[in-house]
């Protein structure tokens, strides 16, 4: 597929954004500007004031010397760059890759997204009009490299859309300052009567280089596409993501679960044939009134089944509020991993973490319980009980050691041991008593010590001498003392419970 770009041009960037914040200045001449060397000097002018000969650059006084009755107003350090970064998150629902064109415009790579609104011719009006509708003044134009798009939005006239392949037809009577070549190159072109890019381009490339230097050669391959110009997006693309304009606002919650169940048909059968599952997937829908909604998933493990997610998107659907209606979903897929073809059976008791339905079963209670509610845990290789378990995220990694059976351990281990009160009557005995929260546990079986030492690789400590008793009730407790026997210093503790 040909790449594609559209570059969006603010003509006045600042002074839209003023006068959607004061409409009593549409139509009015005013200025902003900012001191320099001890003056106010003209940073942003309306249409208005630039019809009338004031110029960016100009000293404010020198302007209300023009028209007394022009506004000054102060300008705001980093605005232009803060309403450009808005408008380019913005433009996210036109295409997965937004670029700021500093000082005042957006490119974007929109390369498999025109179709999505019925070609380009429908696709670039609809962003005109949308951006005049917000208050901006903009010249956009489609073409197939980056440069040419550029030139065309800035000194284009009649077509705004160059056809793939015809970038010569659209360049060569445009003026060289639509290469963004820098103003001293400009103005050495102009003196020498170079006032189109067809004046020069069929002259000799070291003759160009010696006169003009090195950046007039690279813009020309730039424009021309004999050289490769990255645009780097204000957010990074997934490479798993579709999209699903509406023709007109949805404002229903029928519609939202059409919308979803469409996209999740288009992303499972692309997952399919490159035998992928997503882990994550996140649904956005964006508003007439140009904020995101979205609900997002998380499944144990990689699925491509469309039923299954949609059921997971289901109990949160009603927490999208579409306003005024949602004018556009997409659903990405940012976590995917790679899924082996698993044969079903109708008797499979032997499945274990590999059950499908149970892997399902834990993604829709996860959707409604929360993500962090469940856990699996896998032995590691530690003699420290703390440290003998390790929590992991997926159903699918397999441990590297076995679970302990010689020993009995606790089912329930407490993540920090409490401290008890003891009454024990000699050096390796078990306790006859235990006190744990005012209440006295008496001891009618034990058994024990079961030893560990500290693992001194890790840290330093004394070791525990463990026994499994058991309480006039029947209930079993995993207790340990730390150290050696001492009458005066010994410290006991409870570390678990079992079943």
């Amino acid at each position: 597929m040909p790449q594609r770009f559209a570059n969006i041009w603010f003509r006045h960037l600042i002074t839209d954004w003023v006068v959607t914040e004061r409409p009593e200045l549409a139509g009015e001449p005013f200025v902003l500007a900012a001191p320099e060397r001890g003056r106010m000097v003209v940073r942003a002018a309306s249409a208005k004031a630039i019809e009338n000969g004031i110029g960016i650059g100009m000293v404010a006084a020198d302007a209300r010397a023009l028209f007394p009755t022009l506004e000054v107003i102060d300008d705001q350090p980093g605005k232009a760059a803060e309403l450009l970064t808005e408008l380019a998150e913005w433009c996210i629902r036109y295409t997965p890759i937004v670029a700021i064109d500093v000082p005042d415009g957006l490119m974007l790579d929109i390369t498999g997204c025109a179709h999505l609104w019925g070609g380009e011719r429908a696709y670039l009006k609809d962003i005109i009009i949308r951006l005049r509708q917000k208050g901006y003044h903009v010249s956009a134009a489609i073409a197939d490299t980056v440069g040419s798009a550029w030139a065309v939005a800035h000194f284009g006239h009649d077509k705004r859309i160059v056809q793939p392949n015809r970038i010569s037809d659209a360049l060569m009577p445009l003026p060289p300052a639509a290469l963004r070549l820098e103003m001293v190159v400009v103005e050495r072109m102009q003196k020498l009567g170079f006032y189109q890019i067809r004046n020069f381009i069929n002259m000799p490339r070291s003759v160009l280089r010696r006169r003009f230097g090195q950046q007039l050669l690279d813009r020309v391959d730039q424009a021309f596409g004999h050289a490769v110009e990255v645009i780097e997006s204000i957010k990074p693309a997934v490479p798993y993501q579709e999209r699903l304009p509406c023709m007109e606002p949805i404002v229903t919650a029928t519609g939202i679960q059409i919308a979803l169940r469409r996209l999740l048909e288009m992303l499972c059968r692309r997952l399919v044939k490159e035998g992928k599952g997503l882990r994550t997937a996140v649904f956005k829908g964006f508003r007439v009134d140009g904020k995101i909604v979205q609900i997002d998933i998380v499944t144990n493990r990689g699925s491509f089944h469309v039923g299954h997610l949609y059921k997971l998107f289901e109990l949160k659907i009603a927490t999208m509020e579409p306003a005024l209606g949602i004018e556009l979903f997409l659903l990405e897929a940012p976590v995917t991993e790679v899924v082996n073809e698993v044969q079903e059976k109708l008797w499979n008791t032997n499945a274990g973490q590999d059950n499908v339905n149970l892997i399902e079963l834990l993604d829709r209670l996860a959707g409604k319980a929360g993500i962090k509610t469940i856990h699996r845990y896998v032995p590691d290789e530690h003699y420290w009980p703390e440290r003998s378990i390790k929590l992991t995220r997926s159903l699918q990694e397999k441990p590297q050691t076995s679970w302990r059976t010689d020993r009995p351990r606790p089912i329930y281990l407490l993540p920090d041991p409490l401290p008890i009160e003891v009454a024990a009557p000699v050096p390796d005995y078990p306790p006859m008593l235990f006190r744990l929260n005012d209440y006295v546990h008496n001891i009618t079986k034990a058994d024990g010590p079961e030893r560990i030492e500290r693992e001194w690789w890790l840290d330093q400590g004394m070791h525990r001498d463990y026994y499994c008793v058991e309480d006039q009730s029947g209930v079993r407790y995993w207790i340990f003392r730390l150290g050696h026997y001492d009458n005066e210093a010994s410290k006991w503790f409870i570390h678990g419970f079992f079943a």
